[in-house]
C-alpha cells in the first residue's frame, strides 16, 4: 500500500490486439485514464496476446492509435504477456509445490453438462470438480487417452468479497478455475494476476462482464503471496438500441466507422462521456476537459440507473 510520500500506483488498460476496439472497449479505456490521472497516477498500457492464434500485430497497431485519438496517454512501452510465459509458468509451478492444482481432463461439453446441476455452494455454470479427486488408476487411463490435460486449482469454494467502486460490496465463490489450459497456453486469470501484481497496478477498471473473475484472482493473488490492486471498478457495457451489448450488428460502433460517417473525435467523446454518466449532454468534449470534474460516484449512479 502507497504512504503519504509515494507515488499513486499506476492504472492500467489492457486490449487484446484480436480485433478493432469498439465504443465501448474505448470507453473502458477513457475511464481508466481519467481515474488514473486524476489522481495523479501513472498508467499503463498492456498488450494481453495470450490468445496467439487470434493476436495481430495489426492490431495493436491500430488500437494504439486510436487510444492517441481519443487522447489517452500512458508511461512506457506496453508490456506484452506473450513475452511473459516464464513468469506465468513460475506462478504455475508455486501453486503446484502447494498442492493446489490438479489435471483435469474433462472437455467443454462434460463440464457445461457436469455444471448445469446443483452442486452446493458452487454457482450456476462453475466446475463442479469432477476431476478432482480421481484415483491414480483413473489418472493413468485418461493419460493414456491422448487427451491432453489443462491444470485446475483447488478452490474448495473459497467465498471472497471485495468493494467495487461502482457495484459496492461484492462476494463471490470460487471454483475449481483454469491456469494453464490443454493446449499449453497460460489462462487469462492467473497471467493478469500475475501481471497486475508485477506492474504494481492499484486500479483496476474494466468491463463489469468480468465482475465476476475478481474473486477468482483475488484468491491468487492470495496463494501466491502477490499485493492485490487496491481499487477495482467494473463499469457498465455499452449497450445497443435492443438493450443487448454492442455489437457489429448494431451499426457503426468503432471509432473508424464513426469517423467515415463524419462524426468527430470531439463528439464521439460526448457521447461516451454521456453514457457513462459523466456528463448530462451528450456535447463536444475531450479527454483532458473530462479530468477536472471525474469522479466514480457519477459512474455508479449511472451504473444503477442506465436508462437516460
Amino acid at each position: 500500500m502507497s504512504g503519504p510520500d509515494s507515488p499513486a500506483p499506476p492504472g492500467r488498460y489492457a486490449p487484446s490486439p484480436t480485433g478493432q476496439l469498439h465504443l465501448g472497449n474505448l470507453r473502458t479505456a477513457l475511464l481508466a485514464w481519467l481515474a488514473a490521472r486524476s489522481r495523479g497516477a501513472g498508467f499503463l498500457l498492456r498488450i494481453e496476446d495470450l490468445d496467439r492464434g487470434r493476436s495481430r500485430e495489426s492490431f495493436v497497431a491500430t488500437q494504439q492509435e486510436e487510444l492517441r485519438m481519443i487522447g489517452i496517454d500512458w508511461d512506457g512501452e506496453p508490456v506484452r504477456q506473450s513475452d511473459r510465459d516464464g513468469l506465468y509458468a513460475e506462478a504455475v509451478a508455486k501453486l503446484e509445490a502447494a498442492g493446489l492444482v490438479y489435471e483435469c481432463f474433462c472437455t467443454r461439453a462434460e463440464i457445461r453438462e457436469a455444471s448445469s446441476a446443483p452442486h452446493g455452494d458452487l454457482p450456476e455454470g462453475a466446475y463442479p470438480g469432477t476431476c478432482a479427486h480421481l484415483t491414480e488408476r483413473e489418472l493413468a487411463e485418461r493419460r493414456a487417452s491422448g487427451r491432453p490435460p489443462a491444470l485446475r486449482v483447488r478452490a474448495a469454494t473459497a467465498e471472497i468479497g471485495f468493494d467495487d467502486l461502482v457495484h459496492g460490496r461484492v462476494t463471490g465463490v470460487v471454483d475449481d478455475f483454469v491456469v494453464r489450459r490443454n493446449d499449453g497456453d497460460h489462462a487469462y486469470n492467473l497471467a493478469v494476476t500475475v501481471d497486475d501484481a508485477g506492474q504494481g497496478i492499484g486500479e483496476v477498471v474494466r468491463g463489469d462482464d468480468l465482475l465476476e473473475t475478481t474473486p477468482r484472482q483475488l484468491w491468487l493473488y492470495d496463494k501466491l503471496g502477490l499485493m492485490a490492486p487496491e481499487r477495482f471498478a467494473h463499469v457498465p457495457l455499452m449497450l445497443g438500441e435492443d438493450g443487448a451489448r454492442l455489437a457489429k450488428r448494431h451499426g457503426a460502433v468503432t471509432l473508424e466507422e464513426r469517423l467515415a460517417a463524419g462524426e468527430t473525435v470531439p463528439r464521439i467523446l460526448g457521447e461516451l462521456a454521456h453514457s457513462a454518466g459523466l456528463i448530462e449532454a451528450p456535447v463536444e468534449t475531450t479527454a483532458v476537459m473530462l479530468l477536472p470534474d471525474f469522479g466514480w460516484g457519477k459512474v455508479a449512479a449511472y451504473g444503477r440507473n442506465p436508462a437516460r
